[in-house]
């Protein structure tokens, strides 16, 4: 039989088959021993015998998340603050190339619209280019969350983003449902995660929901310098009329990327922080062998 695991809990896994049913199993130790551990949202090949249940295959992963692990993600929410805590806008572009180089569709939210119209319209005009959608919303009010949902319909996604920026109550508002949200800190400004284990929840439209409290890194790995600028759509309608063939869209004179900033065709904010990630990236992968 085959399924996908929903939950994980202390070496054993709830696998939902096609019919609907769930069934409870462990992995056998061969898996173990191939340094394959199951995740939930992998398929699974699995068989059903008296006492003993398991789980004998893991299908090929479409993706593989680390933090937290999680695997065959179709789309992540990534989700902003127009009001408090502000919006951490660097954090918001690891997230986004961090999805392009996993594989996984981002889709950018702008919630507490109801408590900044302004700067929900700021940070909206900045990523007009950079994800798959883009909503501005107030789950508080239930504004924009229809458009929203029906862009999620049928697919398995998450909530990622910084703490505090309503991504709990923005799934229950989305979906009726009724998971633990924590108070935002007014001393730091920071959410406190309230979720303490990782499920799948199954939504009538035939979609999943990962109950998390949101990724705030998308373990990318180690990429190559140069490969980061292939992971920003912004810069594809100019990309390759640089003067040089490697141009990195950094220092080189002759970059069409920088001309098209100045001339305000790609945000002035969203390319300085790509400066920033780029330095980072060039600094780890010269210290890769140390």
């Amino acid at each position: 039989m085959e399924g996908r695991i929903i939950k994980g809990i202390g070496g054993f896994y709830t696998v939902l088959d096609a019919a609907g049913c769930q069934h409870t199993l462990r992995a056998q130790a061969k898996l173990r021993r191939q340094r394959m551990t199951p995740l939930v949202g992998d398929r699974v090949r699995f068989t059903i015998e008296e006492d003993n249940n398991w789980i004998t295959g893991i299908l090929p992963r479409k993706n593989c998340l680390v933090r937290p692990p999680v695997a065959n993600v179709d789309k992540l929410v990534i989700t902003v603050s127009a009001g408090t805590p502000k919006a951490d806008l660097l954090l918001t572009d690891r997230l986004l190339f961090g999805c392009r180089h996993a594989a996984v569709s981002p889709i950018l939210v702008v919630n507490k619209a109801d408590e900044g119209e302004e700067e929900a319209r700021r940070i909206a005009q900045c990523y007009r280019d950079a994800s798959d959608g883009l909503f501005v919303v107030s789950a508080l009010e239930e504004q924009g969350l229809e458009e929203l949902r029906e862009a999620l319909s049928g697919t398995v996604h998450a909530f990622g983003g910084q703490s505090g920026v309503g991504k709990s109550t923005l799934i229950n508002r989305l979906y009726g449902l009724t998971l633990t949200t924590g108070a935002l800190s007014d001393r730091i400004e920071r959410g406190k995660n309230t979720t303490r284990h990782i499920e799948l929840i199954c939504l009538p439209d035939g979609g999943m929901v990962l109950d998390t409290p949101g990724f705030n890194v998308l373990e990318s790995g180690l990429i190559e310098p140069l490969q980061l600028r292939t992971l920003y759509p912004e810069f594809l309608p100019v990309e390759g009329g640089c003067r040089f063939e490697t141009c990195v869209h950094n220092k080189e004179p002759g970059c069409m990327v920088k001309r098209a900033v100045v001339a305000g065709e790609i945000d002035r904010g969203r390319y300085e922080r790509y400066c920033i990630l780029y330095e980072e990236m060039l600094q780890r992968w010269r210290e890769r062998y140390d």
